[in-house]
């Protein structure tokens, strides 16, 4: 073979080569895409059920804490601030997955029926699941409710155990805030800060306004 001919042949080669490592490097990036997408709707969930548990919850025992100091009633009142937050977020994810999946699969039949688009076992795989996401939901703002309620499980002294839910809230408000900026790739201190800020309004507001009235004799 004469040597101009190899010369083209590797030149070739190496071109073949750049092209199929560029096409691996989209495919890889559309992937990590795609990836991020499917975590984030998820991760949207999680964080904001363990957070909205962990901090109603918290407000709410605070609330009853600034007018009675009786251990019994403050960790009642977080129980039922736990199970009726779990179902009100279970029932209220349920109802929203469910309507993305009913326009989902209405947009699937129309591309169906006007050839646009093909029923295949992907195009179901990646339809919404209504009762996983009311599971998740209802989870996570169990695993946030039930902070504050175990800070106050076993301290019978009033004001140390204030002391302990509001540390204890502290600490997790701070982790949420952390593990959401990690995971969705926002900065950190920014997003943490953020987070404990506002359950720290929550429960000084609730606390606040709930003694107001109580020494007010309503």
């Amino acid at each position: 073979m004469a040597p101009t001919e190899t010369t083209l042949n590797q030149t070739k080669f190496v071109l073949s080569n750049n092209d199929l490592e560029q096409q691996e490097t989209t495919l890889e990036i559309e992937t990590k895409d795609f990836d991020y997408s499917k975590r984030s709707q998820w991760l949207r969930a999680a964080v904001l059920g363990a957070n909205d548990g962990l901090v109603s919850t918290a407000s709410l025992m605070m609330g009853v804490g600034a007018v009675k100091q009786d251990i019994k009633a403050m960790i009642l009142t977080g129980f039922a601030g736990l199970v009726a937050g779990a179902c009100s977020m279970a029932i209220g994810e349920f109802v929203s997955v469910y309507s993305q999946l009913d326009i989902e699969v209405a947009q699937m039949k129309r591309n169906n029926e006007s050839g646009r688009g093909n029923e295949n076992i992907e195009e179901k795989e990646s339809l919404p699941n209504p009762m996983q996401a009311a599971a998740a939901s209802a989870l996570a703002f169990s695993v946030g409710a039930i902070v504050p309620l175990l800070a106050a499980s076993f301290i019978r002294e009033y004001n140390l155990r204030l002391g302990v839910v509001v540390a204890a809230v502290t600490f997790a408000l701070v982790i949420f805030g952390w593990l959401g900026a990690v995971l969705g790739k926002a900065p950190v201190l920014r997003s943490a800060l953020r987070v404990l800020v506002g359950g720290w309004l929550a429960m000084a507001i609730t606390f606040g306004l709930t003694k107001l009235i109580g020494s007010s004799g309503l």
